[in-house]
This record gives structure tokens, C-alpha cells and sequence, in this order.
């Protein structure tokens, strides 16, 4: 899917290049783009001069001046609509907008690129677009698609239409065409969700499309463009839901400012990173508004029943997300009941989709982002080390196993005492009760009747808010499983994990477990174990 920024930014560059040859008495870019085939021989400038209640917005064309990479250029809409090029403009008549405070803003570079995106370019487009007896719509040069049929245009009534000129069409209104903000305009222009907002434009970024750029060769080994095109993102919205792209539709629920602050502030203290993590702040924020955004944005186009249920962007294969009893998480069942999601929810319509403004963050983190860490023993990448055993990963199908698949340890000898340890991924700055689940034996053999617990020692490791590395031994305490059923063996409750280690390549967080049976007490115990995974449980924090 192409994005509507790149059509614009290619269309201003495509403008510069368009200009320069006019100016130059250059044929070549008339030849390229030919005008439409109309009865006149005026160009639109030209047409529009001609009549006197057209002579405000004339004026603004002239003053207003084409950005390309976000600078103010010496060439104005008035001369690229005297060109070759082929548009379609839409010309309110004098009276129905503020002439006056339109020229003001053209006198500064901020000034003349509100004008340029929210007046001028709202009424032209690209194409040479007539009023039809069938509705259809036209993308207008700030990537806005409006409705045309043959009486109005975006609701608006036309007092003269189909006007052809040498490079185009003009339709006249009786008032400008209204500027519908799209949802990610909204949240960051909006006073009352500045909260939002301003973190969501901290990740704009432009972006350089050397594929799409005009190259005049390589100069010293340096390639050289004569139109490069640059392309607006925002690595958010990469991430959580292409919210400024008009040719999709969303829903998007978010907090006003306080309740976006309050959220935060509760977010913040999950993502703290230990003194030896580099850019930890940084990366401290950035996790923050994922864990409050992730789950705000709803593809519409992807949405089976929108009043049974919404899954959030990231998350839309959530069919996958109910396995062997786990909690689903990014799935929110009837949003529009009583203490749903979108319950109470002011609508706002944007045009590429809606936004349901509410007074707190809708969600909990124990149902987003802190949710349940599940390190499955067949996973044996995340065995870092062992002693006096061997393993295996072995696949059984059963509604109580994780993942349909276990790890079966074995002592080296039928004396040996063996330890094994596993890494735990993406543990946040919180509490959890850290447990084992073992599987009874008769996972390997139905028939066995020889059933022995095992008795074994635990400890966690992990590092403190300054990175040093820390060990918790619980003073050697012993568990012993149930060999009769899948046992789910709490080593530790509301363990208090100092640091965050989300989303980072140095896993500093890992369980171990140590066989410790008795030569005396080998008829009573097993050194066999079946575990099934190390399973961490959030605990909610005490308010």
C-alpha cells in the first residue's frame, strides 16, 4: 500500500522540477504532461483571473509558496497552476474564508505550510477531475479523498463547475471544501490530548526513497539525485497502526491528557532499566508508549464483529493467542458494554476513521503489557546450563501440557544430583510469583505405576537497579512435586524483579533448578523430571 505522503512528496518534488523548466523556456516538461483536452485556451491561473469573486483565493496562491523537504521554495501555486501540468482546482468565492489572516501566515515558513497543507492543497488535485451524475472520489494534493458528484463536492454546493482550461478543470463553490483531520491529526492537535500526542510526534522522521528519486549519476563516488524523494513516517505508527494514512480506517481509543499522564506515569515504572544498559532512558520511554498504545489502535478491515469483540493491530492473528489455557491478551470482549473498553466513550469521526476519546487509559496492565512469561523447558535455546543430566525435548498433544511439548531430564547416573538453568525473557520491573510446572510421569508411559515425586532445590537469578548480579536461594528450601498431576510448584511469591529486562539481547534473568535427593532417600524419590515450562505470574501491585 502505498502511502498518501509519498504521492505528496513526490508530487512537490515532481512541482520544483515542473517550474524550473517553465522558467527556463524549457519545452521537454510540456511534452511530458500534456494538459487535458479542453475548449480553452487559459491555463487555470490564467481562468481563474478572470473572475473578480476569485480574487481572494487568487491572492493566496500567489503568496503561498511550495514546500519540498519541508522548505519554503521560491515558487508559488500560482505559477505551478500557469504551467503545464495537468489539476483540478476547486475555487471558493470571495467572502467565505479570512483572506486577510491566510496572507498573514504566508509571511512566515510555519505560517505558509499550514496554509499550503490545509487550504491550498485541500482544493487542488492531481488529476483532471469533472462533476459526474455518479458519486466518486478525488485525492486531493494533501493526500484528503473528497466526495464529487454532479451538485456538490465534500457536501459543499457548486455555483459554477466544469470550467476546462488548457492544464485542467476549475469548479467554483459557494464555500471552501471543510478540512477533515485524519486520526493521527487529531490526537496531536487536539488541546485536550496533547498527552498523547506530543509523545506520538517525537517519532516523526523523514525518511529518503533512493529507489524513487532521480539520480544525475554518481559524483566522487557519491551518488547524486536531482529530484530526491523524501518520505514522512513515524516509527510508531510503523509499529502500532498506520493512523495518518487516509486510505484506510480505524478505530483508535485513547485517553485525554490526565488520564494519558496518570497511565504513563503507572507504565514508566515497569520499563526501568538497570544503570548499565545503554540509553536507558530512552529506551525506558519508547516501551512506555508502546505498553499504552499497543493495544489502542484497530484495524476496521481486519475486525470480525466490532460489538463482540476488537483485536488491537499487533496482535490480529489472535487465534493463536488461547494456548493450553493461557489468557488471551489484545483481544477485548464487548467493548461497548458496561466496563468495556469503548464504554462511555466520547466518537470523534476523522476522516480515515474514528476516535473514542475517554478520560483514563480503558485497560489494565496485568490484560497489555505485564502480562504472564511462560519459558517453555522444550525450548532447549534457553538452557544456559547443566550438570550431570542429559535432556530431551519430547512433543505430547494434551489440553493441560504448554505448547503440546515438554522437557524430560535425566541424571547422568541413578545417583547423580543434577542443576539445570533456564533463561526467563522480557521480565519487566515488578513482581511476580515465579513457579515450575512439572508433568506427572505417565506423560512418557500411560502404564506406569511406579509414580515417585521429585525433590529438588530452586534458585533465580537476576541483577539489581545498578546491573550487579544477584542470586536468590529461598535458604535452600525443598520442593517436591506431585507425581499424580501436572503440578504447578510456586518457588516464589511476589518476587520483586528490580530491573526491566524487556526486549534486550543480554538475558539477565534465569531460574535454576537442582535435583537433591539423598543416596538414602533414592526409593522414595525420583531424579527424573518431566518439566513443562518455568511460568512467571504477575502480581498486581499494592496500591
Amino acid at each position: 500500500m502505498k502511502r498518501n505522503n509519498f504521492l505528496i512528496f513526490k508530487w512537490l518534488n515532481c512541482c520544483i522540477l515542473a517550474i524550473a523548466a517553465l522558467l527556463t523556456a524549457c519545452s521537454d516538461w510540456d511534452d511530458h504532461y500534456e494538459g487535458s483536452e479542453t475548449g480553452s485556451n487559459l491555463t487555470l491561473w490564467q481562468q481563474m483571473q478572470q473572475y473578480s469573486e476569485l480574487s481572494d483565493f487568487c491572492q493566496v496562491l500567489e503568496q503561498t509558496k511550495v514546500f519540498r523537504m519541508h522548505k519554503k521554495t521560491a515558487v508559488s501555486y500560482s505559477q505551478l497552476l500557469d504551467g503545464g501540468q495537468a489539476f483540478t482546482v476547486v475555487a471558493p468565492v470571495n467572502g467565505t474564508f479570512n483572506r486577510d489572516s491566510l496572507l498573514r501566515l504566508t509571511q512566515t515558513n510555519k505560517g505558509d505550510s499550514v496554509v499550503e497543507k490545509f487550504f491550498v492543497l485541500n482544493h487542488i488535485s492531481r488529476s483532471a477531475s469533472s462533476m459526474k451524475e455518479n458519486e466518486y472520489r478525488v485525492l486531493m494534493l494533501n493526500g484528503k479523498h473528497i466526495s464529487m458528484t454532479s451538485e456538490r463536492i465534500e457536501g459543499v454546493t457548486v455555483k459554477e463547475k466544469n470550467i476546462h482550461t488548457k492544464n485542467g478543470v476549475l469548479h467554483i463553490t459557494n464555500q471552501p471544501l471543510p478540512y477533515s483531520s485524519n486520526l493521527y491529526e487529531v490526537l496531536c492537535d487536539l488541546p485536550e490530548m496533547s498527552g498523547i500526542g506530543g509523545y506520538l510526534r517525537q517519532y516523526d522522521a523523514d525518511w529518503f526513497d533512493a529507489d524513487n528519486s532521480v539520480s544525475s549519476g554518481i559524483v566522487e563516488g557519491v551518488p547524486v539525485y536531482v529530484d530526491s524523494v523524501v518520505i514522512e513516517r513515524n516509527r510508531m505508527l510503523q509499529r502500532i497502526g498506520l493512523i495518518n494514512a487516509e486510505d484506510s480506517t480505524y478505530w483508535v481509543v485513547a485517553p485525554t491528557t490526565e488520564g494519558w499522564n496518570r497511565a504513563w506515569q503507572e507504565a514508566t515504572k515497569y520499563f526501568v532499566y538497570d544503570e548499565s544498559v545503554l540509553k536507558r532512558d530512552s529506551i525506558q520511554q519508547y516501551w512506555t508508549n508502546r505498553a499504552l498504545l499497543d493495544d489502542a489502535v484497530f484495524n476496521m478491515t481486519d475486525q470480525r464483529n466490532p460489538q463482540d469483540s476488537l483485536v488491537s493491530v499487533p496482535y490480529l492473528d489472535w487465534r493463536r493467542a488461547w494456548v493450553s489455557g493461557k489468557p488471551i491478551y489484545h483481544v477485548f470482549k464487548q467493548p461497548f458494554a458496561a466496563g468495556g473498553i469503548l464504554d462511555g466513550a466520547e466518537k470523534v469521526t476523522c476522516s480515515n476513521g474514528t476516535l473514542y476519546k475517554v478520560k483514563e487509559w480503558p485497560f489494565t496492565p496485568e490484560k497489555t503489557y505485564f502480562k504472564e512469561i511462560w519459558s517453555e523447558g522444550e525450548n532447549t535455546a534457553l538452557i544456559t546450563s547443566f550438570k550431570d543430566c542429559t535432556y530431551n525435548g519430547r512433543r505430547q498433544v494434551a489440553d493441560s501440557i504448554s505448547e503440546n511439548a515438554y522437557l524430560q531430564i535425566v541424571p547422568r547416573t541413578t545417583t547423580s544430583n543434577w542443576n539445570v538453568t533456564l533463561r526467563v525473557n522480557n521480565t519487566l520491573a515488578g513482581d511476580y510469583d515465579v513457579c515450575a510446572i512439572l508433568l506427572p510421569k505417565t506423560v512418557l508411559n500411560p502404564n506406569d505405576t511406579l509414580l515417585k515425586p521429585c525433590k529438588f532445590r530452586a534458585s533465580i537469578n537476576y541483577v539489581d537497579a545498578q546491573g550487579n548480579a544477584q542470586e536468590e536461594n529461598f535458604d535452600k528450601k525443598l520442593f517436591q512435586s506431585n507425581p499424580a498431576k501436572v503440578d504447578t510448584i510456586v518457588l516464589a511469591e511476589a518476587f520483586h524483579f528490580p530491573a526491566c529486562n524487556y526486549d534486550q539481547l543480554d538475558i539477565k534473568v534465569s531460574v535454576t533448578l537442582q535435583c537433591y535427593v539423598l543416596a538414602r532417600e533414592s526409593s522414595q524419590f525420583s531424579r527424573e523430571m518431566y518439566l513443562d515450562c518455568i511460568y512467571l505470574r504477575p502480581r498486581k501491585a499494592k496500591e
